[in-house]
């Protein structure tokens, strides 16, 4: 499945794959091919245990684009379209409720914006933060959808230091769970443009919870109103949020490739 281009190997079970196995899964030539593989299995009616791992094998805590994809799977391997479904993973628990077609709108939960829960190196919580990387002094926002992103303002996405800048934020010595890092332009209050670097993963076509991130932050700087569209190179997303205290809620398209079976 992917969402807005972003891509998932799905397997509906509890046991999860080595991380060797899930990275030939991941391998675009020598496998399915991959940003993450998933897994989730049924805890009750309408309610479900996940979990995350990068094309690298390692477990990520959270994953938007890949929950919007698992709730269109549950649907369409029975719950009822009306249903409130419920996800719960290591960011957390999410709930999701189909809106049309193949739009998923999901609960992302409160955003962390203190730098120790992040986890960000900082001594206390600010909208922004300086951060040294190969010499040069970047600004940043820090926040956690249930996993760690840092997020950058440019003036123009397609010249963004993207393959440069993003590995070394992703491995920063104030990033000790590595970061998943966005570039954003912003165009309006009601539109940005963003390119996501992911941690395990590198650029991919979306992300969710990058997303979800950025407007975030956006609004904290008081450069973006609580809807927003955000335009990433794999298509469109809207993203919600009413300040502190709030849960982000992101809607968009969770779209199936092809079912199979695999001997890993």
């Amino acid at each position: 499945m992917h969402g807005l281009g972003n891509d998932f190997v799905i397997f509906h079970g509890e046991a999860p794959l080595s991380p060797e196995a899930m990275r030939k899964v991941a391998d675009r030539r020598q496998g399915i091919g991959c940003d993450q593989v998933l897994f989730f299995h049924d805890l009750g009616p309408g309610v479900f245990q996940y979990r995350v791992f990068n094309a690298d094998g390692s477990e990520a805590e959270q994953c938007g684009n890949g929950l919007r994809c698992l709730a269109r799977l549950a649907y369409d391997l029975g719950a009822p379209e009306d249903a409130e479904l419920r996800f719960e993973g290591p960011g957390g628990i999410h709930r999701a409720r189909h809106v049309d077609g193949e739009r998923i709108r999901v609960d992302m939960g409160v955003p962390t914006l203190d730098p120790r829960s992040i986890p960000f190196m900082a001594p206390a919580r600010r909208a922004s933060y300086p951060i040294d990387v190969s010499g040069m002094e970047f600004t940043v926002g820090a926040v956690s959808m249930g996993n760690p992103h840092l997020i950058l303002r440019v003036q123009n996405l397609e010249t963004a230091p993207v393959a440069k800048i993003g590995p070394a934020l992703e491995t920063h010595p104030r990033c000790p769970a590595r970061a998943n890092i966005g570039f954003v332009e912003i165009h309006s209050r009601e539109l940005i443009h963003l390119r996501v670097h992911e941690r395990g993963a590198g650029e991919t076509r979306a992300c969710g919870s990058g997303a979800c991130a950025a407007v975030v932050w956006g609004q904290l700087m008081d450069w973006l109103d609580p809807r927003v569209v955000v335009h990433l190179p794999g298509g469109t997303l809207v993203v919600e949020w009413t300040g502190d205290g709030s849960p982000v809620y992101m809607t968009g398209p969770a779209t199936p490739v092809f079912s199979g079976v695999i001997e890993p």
